[in-house]
């Protein structure tokens, strides 16, 4: 394969060695991370469908065939049967609604398998074949062993919902998801690292620090996002922008002790997540304006404005899922908005510190 490099002022070129491993690296890195993309989104399917107790067995392995026969199919009813869930919420359950919701958990359980391999085998390969630059080692070691612990986060969320309650945590389901978007986020960030970088004037160190806390507001709305879904929180006060006819609705801190309410109280959880909206709406467009006056012509300006028609998109998508009361299709074009926003979120804040160097280093290095 012959990959060539032009520019305005520079006849084209034919890539180095360098350039053409840098080029193959990001393009797995961009595939996986579009997988991990599809794992949250059917993850927020099977949590809206209820399907994530379906299968009470932690089988890394031989989980990953699926029951092939009726007296298996029986087996893993049977054990379903056994948990509050069901015996609560869904006694009486035929078999064949049984099957719905196994394989919306099993094609989590799949896809997540299949993300681990479609990240460990090309590693092991660009590694073996003397195609990563040493910086890069560490980093992709750093998301393989996220990923190994998240398969274990995801086990014990499970575990959460089979002996006492009919869900699982809304602490662990939090947990699970911020995770997810950590290795997501990871992943789009060294693949932007490595991607050519336009030759323009470098952002401010304020509007670098300005980009990052973007992005740390987006996990911060993502995580109160999965209390909320944790608690089902979304299917009351389906009104906006008022809740209980309130724009600060009583009750908030009616929990003791206090600091329980963001992660109890129903109403308390939504209005945070409400709020971290408007923060983060608010902190784009702060960020958008400062671009556009400190360097209205470059890249960063022009990406700082897409970030503010992303969020809101998914703005109007949380309220129209609100009040609609979370159907399922709605639900999970928000949980995929977000998503989308995050992404977009890392690989502006990523791009703002320039092209990896061959050491690792950027012009604006802070965080590697």
């Amino acid at each position: 394969m012959s990959i060539m490099y032009y520019s305005a002022d520079v006849a084209p070129r034919r890539a180095s060695p360098r350039e053409i491993n840098r080029f193959a690296v990001r393009l797995w890195l961009w595939f996986v991370a579009l997988m991990v993309v599809a794992l949250v989104v059917v993850g927020g399917a099977t949590r809206l469908t209820e399907s994530g107790l379906s299968i009470t067995e932690w089988k890394p392995i031989h989980g990953v065939i699926p029951p092939l026969s009726a007296a298996e199919w029986q087996e893993e009813f049977d054990l379903y049967r056994q948990i509050p869930q069901y015996q609560q919420i869904n006694r009486g359950m035929s078999l064949s609604e049984f099957q719905t919701i196994f394989w919306w958990e099993w094609a989590h359980r799949f896809l997540a398998r299949a993300v681990g391999v479609a990240f460990a085998l090309p590693l092991a390969f660009f590694w073996l074949t003397g195609r990563l630059e040493s910086f890069l080692k560490p980093r992709l070691l750093g998301i393989l062993a996220l990923g190994a612990l998240q398969g274990g986060i995801g086990w014990w969320m499970v575990a959460s919902g089979l002996v006492e309650r009919t869900d699982v945590s809304q602490y662990r389901l939090a947990v699970h998801l911020i995770v997810a978007c950590l290795i997501l986020s990871s992943i789009v960030w060294v693949a932007r690292g490595l991607t050519p970088q336009p030759l323009e004037a470098p952002p401010s160190r304020g509007s670098i620090a300005a980009s990052l806390v973007l992005v740390a507001l987006c996990f911060l709305q993502i995580y109160l996002g999965g209390i909320v879904a944790g608690l089902n929180a979304g299917l009351i006060y389906n009104t906006w922008p008022l809740m209980e006819g309130q724009l600060v609705p009583n009750g908030l801190w009616s929990m003791q002790p206090w600091w329980l309410n963001p992660f109890e109280n129903y109403m308390t959880a939504q209005f945070l997540h409400r709020l971290g909206a408007y923060v983060l709406l608010a902190a784009t467009v702060i960020h958008c304006i400062a671009a556009y006056v400190q360097a209205p012509e470059t890249s960063h300006a022009r990406r700082s404005a897409i970030l503010v028609g992303l969020v809101l998109v998914q703005a109007a998508i949380g309220i129209t899922t609100l009040l609609l009361v979370v159907p399922i299709g709605w639900g999970i074009a928000h949980q995929a908005g977000a998503v989308v926003v995050l992404i977009y979120a890392v690989a502006h804040a990523r791009s703002m510190k320039g092209e990896y160097s061959e050491s690792g280093r950027t012009p604006a290095s802070i965080l590697g």
